[in-house]
């Protein structure tokens, strides 16, 4: 054995021996058959392990090594092959390429599938109901253009950076041109990302009635760069979404339930004991609504005209008409019973005193 390595090692090919080829070519040879033989164990045995698994996680990671083409493997074992032998310059730095290109793109090809069962789970796990599909999927097409734009951006600054190509000022211009192109575009970037900002924090979602400042209506659709709101009187109403994330929006869907506050005056001829049983009366009509929690009744002041009583309760629904039906039903109803009692309600009254003298 030893005889045959000495005759390789006599063996001279260009700058490099017989024997120097032989452990180029065995180095070849062993990491192209190691790596696709690693290829194959890693895809059964997580096969194997997919089929106890309830998440999709290890079926993206086997979709990535399935796909992973064989000239990657051929290149990688090429690239560490001839590295240790003396090769013209032009040939190595070709092999360099290819080598940086492959490995570059099967990396990329790699990051884009994770990010994309990372932003389904993501979707899952944010959406709270069908209604918004839309959004949703509108919010993931952009964000993974964007992703994939900056992991392109940043393969090719790579492989220009090993073909000894000063990508500083290249990276400088890429700067300047963005900051030229974000004031450009200033307005429609700030609503961009504005939506961005309302998929992920979610201050309101399709079907939320909602109030901003002096307008008011239920959100129909959230596009990239304007929101749409059908309002009370039936039009449509188009807002930027900048816009939404600077004011102040008032989110009535969240309301669990809705507090009723108000007041009712009687005339200052009623008698005591028919003061005492005002708040008996209203409670007792309250408990008769199905739906409203009693809060509070009391005799709060003397009004110029009136001595004033303040009721409160709770109408455990956030629909707005179902709201003002259960008010309705208390008014009509405190009406009646008032009429019954002989409880006469108070209204602005002017007594003149004339002085005959």
């Amino acid at each position: 054995m030893d005889i045959f390595i000495e005759q390789f090692k006599q063996i001279q090919l260009g700058q490099n021996t017989g024997y120097d080829y032989l452990i180029a070519w065995a180095v070849f040879l062993g990491l192209l058959i190691i790596l696709k033989l690693f290829q194959v164990v890693i895809v059964v045995r997580l096969k194997r392990l997919s089929k106890k698994s309830k998440t999709k996680l290890d079926d993206t990671i086997i979709d990535i090594f399935q796909n992973i083409k064989p000239p990657f493997y051929l290149l990688i074992a090429l690239y560490f092959g001839i590295r240790l032998i003396v090769l013209p310059e032009l040939i190595g730095k070709a092999v360099s390429i290819l080598f940086i290109i492959t490995v570059t793109y099967e990396v990329i090809c790699a990051v884009s599938k994770l990010l994309d069962y990372g932003l389904a789970i993501y979707t899952r796990n944010t959406e709270e109901d069908g209604e918004e599909n839309e959004h949703s999927e509108s919010m993931m097409r952009t964000m993974k253009v964007i992703i994939k734009v900056v992991l392109w951006i940043v393969g090719i600054l790579l492989i220009l950076s090993n073909l000894d190509i000063n990508v500083s000022s290249l990276v400088a211009s890429l700067g300047i041109g963005g900051i030229a192109i974000a004031l450009a575009l200033q307005n429609v970037l700030g609503d961009v990302f504005s939506s961005f900002s309302i998929y992920v924090d979610k201050p309101f979602k399709i079907g939320d009635f909602i109030v901003i400042g002096a307008d008011n209506g239920t959100v129909e659709k959230i596009g990239l760069k304007t929101t749409r709101i059908r309002t009370l009187q039936g039009e449509e109403l188009v807002v930027s979404n900048n816009e939404l994330t600077t004011a102040r929006i008032q989110n009535f869907k969240k309301m669990k339930r809705r507090r009723v506050l108000f007041q009712l005056g009687v005339v200052y001829g009623t008698k005591p004991e028919q003061l005492e049983s005002i708040s008996e009366i209203i409670k007792e009509i309250v408990d008769k609504i199905d739906g409203v929690d009693y809060d509070r009744c009391h005799f709060s002041t003397y009004g110029d005209f009136s001595l004033n009583f303040e009721i409160v309760f709770y109408v455990n629904s956030s629909d707005y008409v179902d709201y003002m039906d259960k008010k309705e039903s208390a008014n009509l109803a405190i009406y009646k019973r008032f009429e019954e009692e002989k409880i006469e309600f108070a209204y602005p009254t002017q007594t003149l005193f004339v002085n005959k003298g």
